[in-house]
């Protein structure tokens, strides 16, 4: 039995301390610092759903790594590891990974929640959806390559921040890539910084706004990767949850649309009346997650504004948001629906800018580039200019070394309190309130495909396809339309 003396659970009553013990809700880790415990939120005190509030909050990563590198005995700083895990979406690197990079996705309860009862579907679901999306996902993969070159550049980002680290701070880290739907997964990253003996570790999502469905579904993963190990729980860590304010990063966005803004000719100007516009297409998410409490609207519209203080006065501004899915209202405006309109509008030079990436993948070169590109110059816009994804621009790559140095120098945060603190356990699958139905959160583990083991349809239990079929037309019944085709992935 753990000695909570000194410790605020010591404040809980016995019967309620006995049940939260008994229960498995109390996590705690100890180091040279001090306790960090973490008890449940009491249902009245809060209007999320969160599973665990952070009420005592101890500080493992040293307060200043000037300090540790500063230490007389030399060998201490030496012997001293750093790691930073960059966290991404991921991508199929071939078009043979694509269907298992699709199902993980879908199995994500994080982008598709299923009512409790059904959660067990989930597989089912996402087995379907992939099986039916991946031969027109193959097609968009083949148009730009054959496979995401997102490992390839956040690698190169991972190298070069080490490098930055070293000649500015003369520090020695190691960068692990952590992917949430393809390899090297989240899991593969934290074995290797296990087997690596790393002491302290940043944990750094390449988001640069924090949404539920991208970071948030991360720290998830994470959550309970930590709830596993005794050695993640005592590995001394903070958290990265948000960087879109950053001053280095908003001078590097500015910097590369101005670059394109410059661009145009003096010809092109002409055909537009010498008026040049910048449309910034964020990654959408559905409206129900942002009035759920999700933080990412607020966040997105934030960065750019101060993205366009930094713009000339005379350039235009416009901000929509892209890739949503299914018939459900996602935020708004949306991209394909604004091209149109400043089509109309008489609008000729445009400067397209992804905001939510840091690096291209399927939704930049394909989406934006090949679709999008498309529908501007079918409706008139005439001059058509990208700003490229930061990838290795030298201004980001010296930011995100200082950001680290940053995060290793304030007080830490902890994977469990960046969860708390952006309402990661917040209810926001639009299916169940369509549907009327509470539900609870569950684990957001499952089965996971890749390449070699990717699952099959003979491979389903008979009676788990019978229990999918017969739910799936109850809830037709009930709501009148095909589930799958109410997420529009049918």
């Amino acid at each position: 039995m753990p000695n909570y003396q000194n410790s605020i659970f010591q404040c809980i009553p016995i019967k309620y301390r006995n049940l939260l013990l008994f229960l498995g809700f109390t996590t705690l880790w100890r180091n040279d610092v001090g306790v960090s415990a973490y008890v449940p939120v009491s249902p009245k005190s809060t209007s999320t759903k969160t599973a665990f509030q952070m009420v005592s909050t101890a500080i493992p990563v040293p307060n200043s790594m000037e300090s540790v590198y500063e230490d007389d005995n030399a060998s201490t700083s030496a012997d001293f590891k750093v790691g930073v895990l960059m966290l991404n979406l991921g991508g199929p690197e071939t078009v043979d990974d694509v269907e298992g990079f699709l199902y993980n996705l879908f199995a994500d309860p994080d982008i598709i929640r299923l009512p409790g009862p059904l959660s067990p579907l989930q597989s089912v679901l996402a087995y379907g959806i992939s099986k039916r999306r991946s031969p027109k996902s193959i097609e968009a993969y083949k148009s730009i390559g054959g496979g995401s070159p997102i490992l390839k550049y956040s690698k190169d980002q991972g190298d070069l921040i080490e490098k930055a680290l070293k000649r500015k701070y003369d520090l020695s880290a190691k960068c692990y890539i952590g992917m949430r739907y393809w390899h090297p997964f989240t899991d593969e990253a934290l074995d290797q910084i296990i087997k690596d003996e790393v002491d302290a570790l940043v944990i750094l999502p390449l988001y640069p706004q924090f949404s539920i469905s991208t970071s948030g579904s991360s720290l998830r993963v994470l959550q309970e990767e930590f709830a596993k190990s005794k050695k993640l729980r005592s590995l001394q860590h903070t958290v990265v949850d948000k960087w879109y304010d950053r001053p280095g990063y908003v001078y590097c966005m500015a910097n590369l649309i101005n670059k394109e803004l410059d661009a145009f000719t003096s010809e092109q100007l002409k055909e537009g009346n010498g008026k040049k516009h910048v449309l910034f297409s964020a990654h959408g998410v559905p409206k129900s997650y942002i009035e759920a409490g999700d933080p990412y609207q607020e966040q997105i519209v934030e960065c750019v504004e101060k993205i366009s203080d930094q713009l000339p006065d005379d350039v235009e501004v416009h901000l929509s948001y892209q890739s949503r899915v299914g018939p459900i209202e996602w935020l708004r405006p949306y991209t394909d629906d604004v091209l149109p309109q400043l089509g109309a509008d008489g609008v000729k030079n445009l400067v397209v800018v992804p905001i939510s990436f840091v690096s291209e993948h399927i939704e930049t070169l394909e989406e934006i580039d090949i679709e999008y590109r498309e529908l501007a110059e079918e409706n008139g816009v005439t001059n058509w200019r990208r700003c490229p994804a930061l990838n290795t621009d030298a201004g980001f790559i010296e930011d995100m070394a200082d950001l680290v140095m940053d995060a290793l120098s304030e007080p830490s945060t902890s994977v469990t309190e960046a969860c708390v603190r952006n309402n990661c356990e917040i209810e926001m699958q639009p299916f169940n309130e369509r549907m009327g139905i509470s539900t609870d959160m569950g684990n957001s583990s499952t089965k996971r495909a890749d390449a070699k083991s990717m699952i099959a349809a003979e491979l389903i239990n008979a009676r788990l396809a019978m229990v999918g079929v017969a739910g799936t037309m109850l809830l037709e019944l009930l709501n009148g339309k095909s589930l799958l085709r109410l997420f529009g992935m049918m």
